[in-house]
């Protein structure tokens, strides 16, 4: 590999500096959590504390901040914990991967406060096409949504909104639906019948609704039945 294809990941610790050359496919890949050796990140397994410079981190200086001299350990850590430095196609995708996962919560968590109903990825995607908003490709979604709402409401009137199903399953369903429906949702109440029929309350994210009553359909084979019982 051309030693000109790296960037510089950098780690900094009580007045100390820890620098690598390493490929920035790779590690982007092991910053993400993908199986990634260290071998496939390294350009050199050199600590560096200068390495535009060339000057190599002294072993005193690794035992004080990572406890170890080996440098796969270290350059792990810096890897995954330090600074790293995105190229520009990098960046576009993270911020794409991350702009689609911002509509999907919009669209799951959120409701059009005109019609009540939820709102479709395609119609927060071509209000996010009109907004001027930052996309921040590492914060988590929960983070960043507040700040894409705020924007969002200039031009789409929605809110983030949660709705309360009643689901009925026959008896011969019941435990696979209340297994399955609580992992979705929160239970407000439940009761089984005299018959060992399910009815349970759950609530759950308004934009969810089209996607347990599917889910109702598929595990009872359409004999059961979902209902709204309110939508705030």
């Amino acid at each position: 590999m051309s030693r000109r294809n790296y960037v510089i990941a950098r780690y900094e610790k009580d007045g100390y500096v820890f620098e690598i050359l390493v490929d920035p496919d790779a590690a982007l890949d092991m910053r993400l959590g993908k199986p990634v050796s260290i071998d496939k990140v390294l350009i050199t397994d050199t600590i560096y504390k200068d390495a535009r410079k060339g000057l190599r981190a002294s072993e005193e200086s690794l035992m004080r901040v990572f406890k170890t001299t080996d440098p796969r350990k270290v350059a792990e850590f810096i890897v995954r914990n330090g600074e790293l430095p995105l190229t520009a196609e990098q960046r576009r995708r993270l911020i794409e991967q991350k702009r689609k996962q911002i509509i999907d919560w919009i669209s799951r968590n959120c409701i059009d406060t005109r019609t009540r109903t939820p709102v479709p990825p395609q119609r927060v995607e071509a209000a996010m096409q009109q907004v001027d908003v930052a996309i921040d490709p590492f914060k988590p979604v929960e983070e960043q949504v507040n700040a894409v709402i705020k924007a969002l409401q200039k031009v789409l009137p929605l809110k983030v909104a949660v709705s309360i199903l009643e689901i009925r399953a026959p008896a011969e369903h019941a435990h696979k639906v209340r297994s399955t429906l609580s992992r979705m949702g929160r239970v407000v109440k439940e009761r089984f019948e005299g018959d060992g029929s399910l009815v349970m309350q759950l609530e759950v994210p308004a934009g969810l609704q089209d996607t347990i009553i599917a889910k109702v359909n598929e595990l009872t084979h359409g004999s059961g039945d979902v209902k709204i019982i309110s939508t705030s």
